[in-house]
């Protein structure tokens, strides 16, 4: 990082910064005056990087979407318009401070630090001297202003020195393009190396996830199809009964009190039902015949329904394959009261799944089958779960949240457990995302009608729950405390 800093700074360092914004996982710097923008990525998540990409990348692009709206307003107050005046750092460290300077309204010079400390496991970036409200603006883990001291050099510097040998300082420059492998100057490396890291450490792995995310929804809707196409089948044969109800009442007053079977005047046999006599039967052929008249009705419906989804789906799959974020599916609703009276597809497998995406697969069914077992708003670009009950919670945290997901609950009060997903594995979320996941968590509780009140946030990996414990209530094994006034 330090050499490709002082690239840039020597090539470009004229460039003035056009735009900032910071996600919970990197900030982004966008050049002006190129003829093809191109813009520094500094990643904290997976993996502490400095990227050079161009502003068109589906990369660049996804991780600017994560990045709230009025972060560009926050960070571009002390970064918009300065130019890269200097790269700081000791080969030592895994820690560059990048020295900017712009020209203020007043007309001084006002300078500032982009400190990026690149330690696998506590990334972070800070920005000091920066002249507005906040005391400091920053991401990832918290660090001191000074560089840190290593004791000796990292295995990274001594392979340096191993290749480079005399050349150390050349390359540490930025003037040995041969530190990437490629074609060209150290820039135009700096950039393909870059898409390929972006590539298999966001790309792929984001593709890799929508394309299980389709075929799971391409197999659901199959399964669906083939529940309907069942019942049809099931439905149509007891509608037939209503020929043969007809055949039998007709000729009812010389069959009366007959059993077993029915000979019809055209010669024709028909069996009845084991125990019932001819009247009872035709009874209850025609009631049969009657329900699956209306099932099938119903069926008609679902399959009108589940081939609009489809279609959709299927839309939707096709602009995924030009997207990093695809939406998920909207949730099938039942109509009319009684929706699912009359059709066998829906006990177990019909509207309820529709609703819930699959959620027996998923634990989020809930006990008696009514719903699913939480409530999904997103939050700034993060999806946020809120469970409906004790037995719910518990189903929530144990079954559908992931070991690196985020938990919070009310302290010392019952509530609803909250969770924030984190697909990206992230050692820290947004600081905006914790504060309104709390806010619902204080609001789904009994301590929605007090004041400001603490609530706990910690890993779902740092939950459990002893056996014969009450629903609902387990035990932490860390956690950071977050107060909050409970809101909506």
């Amino acid at each position: 990082m330090l050499a490709l800093g002082r690239a840039w700074l020597r090539d470009r360092g004229d460039l003035p910064v056009e735009a900032v914004w910071a996600s919970g996982r990197a900030l982004g710097l966008r050049w002006a005056g190129r003829k093809h923008a191109e813009g520094w990525v500094l990643l904290l998540q997976p993996k502490p990087e400095l990227w050079l990409l161009g502003t068109d990348h589906p990369v660049w692009k996804r991780l600017q979407a994560e990045a709230p709206k009025e972060s560009q307003t926050i960070w571009g107050l002390g970064l918009k318009g300065a130019r890269l005046r200097g790269v700081e750092g000791d080969p030592r460290e895994r820690w560059i401070g990048l020295v900017f300077q712009r020209r203020a309204i007043s007309g001084r010079m006002e300078a500032m630090r982009v400190a990026f400390q690149a330690i696998p496991g506590r990334p972070g970036i800070r920005v000091d001297g920066v002249d507005t409200l906040l005391p400091r603006l920053g991401l990832g883990a918290p660090f001191p202003v000074s560089a840190p001291q290593p004791a000796e050099d990292p295995p990274p510097l001594r392979c340096w020195r191993e290749r480079w040998g005399d050349r150390l300082e050349a390359a540490l420059s930025g003037e040995v393009p041969e530190v990437l492998e490629g074609e060209g100057d150290l820039l135009a490396r700096h950039r393909v190396w870059s898409e390929g890291r972006a590539e298999k450490l966001i790309l792929g792995p984001a593709k890799a996830a929508a394309e299980r995310r389709r075929q799971a929804e391409s197999a659901r809707l199959g399964r669906l199809a083939q529940a309907l196409a069942r019942d049809r089948v099931k439905h149509e044969t007891k509608r037939s009964w209503k020929v043969q109800a007809n055949q039998v009442s007709a000729e009812l007053y010389r069959l009366k009190g007959a059993t077993r079977e029915v000979l019809l005047l055209d010669g024709t046999r028909l069996p009845l039902p084991e125990g019932v006599v001819a009247e009872d039967a035709v009874q209850i052929w025609f009631r049969a015949a009657k329900k699956a008249e209306r099932g099938l009705a119903r069926i008609s419906e679902l399959e009108a329904e589940l081939a609009r989804e489809q279609a959709a789906w299927a839309m939707r799959a096709e602009a995924e394959a030009e997207t990093l974020a695809p939406e998920r599916p909207p949730a099938r609703q039942p109509k009319g009261k009684g929706a699912a009276k009359g059709n066998d597809a829906l006990k177990g497998q019909g509207t309820k799944r529709m609703q819930a995406e699959g959620g027996k697969q998923r634990g989020d069914k809930r006990k008696d089958g009514k719903g699913t077992a939480f409530r999904s708003i997103m939050v700034d670009g993060f999806e946020v779960l809120i469970g409906k009950g004790d037995a719910e919670n518990d189903q929530l945290t144990f079954k559908v949240a992931d070991n690196l997901d985020f938990w919070l609950h009310v302290a010392s009060q019952a509530g609803s457990h909250v969770v924030i997903r984190n697909p990206d594995k992230l050692s820290e979320l947004p600081r905006s995302v914790i504060e309104r996941a709390a806010e619902l968590a204080a609001y789904h509780s009994k301590a929605r009608e007090g004041g400001k009140v603490e609530v706990h946030m910690a890993r779902i990996a740092d939950i459990s729950k002893p056996r014969g414990f009450a629903p609902g209530k387990v035990i932490l094994k860390k956690w950071v405390g977050i107060r909050v006034y409970p809101k909506p």
